[in-house]
Protein backbone atom coordinates (compact mmCIF):
# COMPACT_ATOMS: atom_id res chain seq x y z
CA UNK A 1 0.00 0.00 0.00
CA UNK A 2 1.42 3.41 -0.96
CA UNK A 3 1.46 6.42 1.35
CA UNK A 4 -1.27 7.99 -0.82
CA UNK A 5 -3.49 4.99 -0.06
CA UNK A 6 -2.63 4.90 3.63
CA UNK A 7 -3.77 8.09 5.39
CA UNK A 8 -1.99 7.10 8.62
CA UNK A 9 1.39 7.00 6.85
CA UNK A 10 0.64 10.32 5.19
CA UNK A 11 -0.27 11.82 8.56
CA UNK A 12 2.90 10.49 10.17
CA UNK A 13 5.01 11.86 7.32
CA UNK A 14 3.33 15.26 7.66
CA UNK A 15 3.85 15.25 11.41
CA UNK A 16 7.48 14.20 10.96
CA UNK A 17 8.00 17.18 8.67
CA UNK A 18 6.33 19.49 11.19
CA UNK A 19 8.52 18.12 14.00
CA UNK A 20 11.67 18.62 11.93
CA UNK A 21 10.62 22.18 11.09
CA UNK A 22 9.95 22.91 14.77
CA UNK A 23 13.33 21.40 15.68
CA UNK A 24 15.05 23.76 13.23
CA UNK A 25 13.15 26.74 14.67
CA UNK A 26 14.15 25.81 18.22
CA UNK A 27 17.80 25.33 17.28
CA UNK A 28 17.76 28.80 15.70
CA UNK A 29 16.14 30.25 18.82
CA UNK A 30 18.77 28.66 21.04
CA UNK A 31 21.55 30.09 18.86
CA UNK A 32 20.01 33.57 19.16
CA UNK A 33 19.68 33.21 22.92
CA UNK A 34 23.31 32.11 23.25
CA UNK A 35 24.47 35.04 21.12
CA UNK A 36 22.44 37.48 23.19
CA UNK A 37 23.73 36.07 26.47
CA UNK A 38 27.31 36.21 25.21
CA UNK A 39 26.95 39.81 24.07
CA UNK A 40 26.43 41.25 27.56
CA UNK A 41 29.75 42.74 28.54
CA UNK A 42 28.60 46.07 30.00
CA UNK A 43 30.77 47.49 32.80
CA UNK A 44 28.03 49.69 34.30
CA UNK A 45 26.66 47.85 37.37
CA UNK A 46 23.11 49.17 36.94
CA UNK A 47 23.07 48.14 33.32
CA UNK A 48 24.52 44.74 34.22
CA UNK A 49 21.75 44.22 36.79
CA UNK A 50 19.09 45.04 34.21
CA UNK A 51 20.74 42.78 31.66
CA UNK A 52 20.95 39.97 34.22
CA UNK A 53 17.19 40.11 34.78
CA UNK A 54 16.72 39.77 31.03
CA UNK A 55 19.30 36.99 30.92
CA UNK A 56 17.27 34.97 33.43
CA UNK A 57 14.26 35.17 31.12
CA UNK A 58 16.40 34.18 28.14
CA UNK A 59 17.93 31.28 30.07
CA UNK A 60 14.43 30.05 30.95
CA UNK A 61 13.41 30.25 27.31
CA UNK A 62 16.53 28.32 26.35
CA UNK A 63 15.82 25.60 28.90
CA UNK A 64 12.23 25.31 27.63
CA UNK A 65 13.51 25.03 24.06
CA UNK A 66 15.99 22.31 25.07
CA UNK A 67 13.23 20.33 26.79
CA UNK A 68 11.04 20.61 23.70
CA UNK A 69 13.98 19.52 21.52
CA UNK A 70 14.39 16.37 23.64
CA UNK A 71 10.67 15.62 23.27
CA UNK A 72 10.89 16.16 19.50
CA UNK A 73 13.93 13.89 19.23
CA UNK A 74 12.04 11.16 21.08
CA UNK A 75 9.02 11.64 18.81
CA UNK A 76 11.19 11.39 15.69
CA UNK A 77 12.66 8.17 17.06
CA UNK A 78 9.11 6.84 17.48
CA UNK A 79 8.42 7.80 13.85
CA UNK A 80 11.46 5.75 12.76
CA UNK A 81 10.41 2.73 14.82
CA UNK A 82 6.76 2.93 13.77
CA UNK A 83 5.54 3.73 17.28
CA UNK A 84 4.59 7.35 16.59
CA UNK A 85 0.97 8.18 17.33
CA UNK A 86 0.54 5.36 19.83
CA UNK A 87 0.56 5.84 23.59
CA UNK A 88 3.81 4.58 25.10
CA UNK A 89 1.98 3.55 28.24
CA UNK A 90 -1.23 1.80 27.11
CA UNK A 91 -0.58 1.33 23.38
CA UNK A 92 -3.77 2.95 22.11
CA UNK A 93 -3.76 5.42 19.25
CA UNK A 94 -3.32 9.02 20.33
CA UNK A 95 -6.16 11.20 19.04
CA UNK A 96 -5.35 13.49 16.14
CA UNK A 97 -6.59 16.54 18.08
CA UNK A 98 -4.04 15.82 20.82
CA UNK A 99 -1.25 15.38 18.29
CA UNK A 100 -2.29 18.67 16.68
CA UNK A 101 -1.62 20.42 19.98
CA UNK A 102 1.33 18.31 21.18
CA UNK A 103 2.83 16.58 18.13
CA UNK A 104 5.66 15.13 20.24
CA UNK A 105 3.50 13.70 23.04
CA UNK A 106 4.23 10.06 23.90
CA UNK A 107 0.96 9.58 25.80
CA UNK A 108 -2.76 9.59 25.13
CA UNK A 109 -4.82 12.08 27.11
CA UNK A 110 -5.93 9.46 29.64
CA UNK A 111 -2.40 8.22 30.42
CA UNK A 112 -0.98 11.76 30.52
CA UNK A 113 -3.48 12.65 33.25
Amino acid sequence: MTSAQNPVKKTVARRQSELETRRSELLGRIDLIKAELDSHQDRDWEELATQREGDEVLEGMGLDAQAELRAIAAALTRVETGDYGFCQKCGTAIREARLDVLPYTPFCKECAA
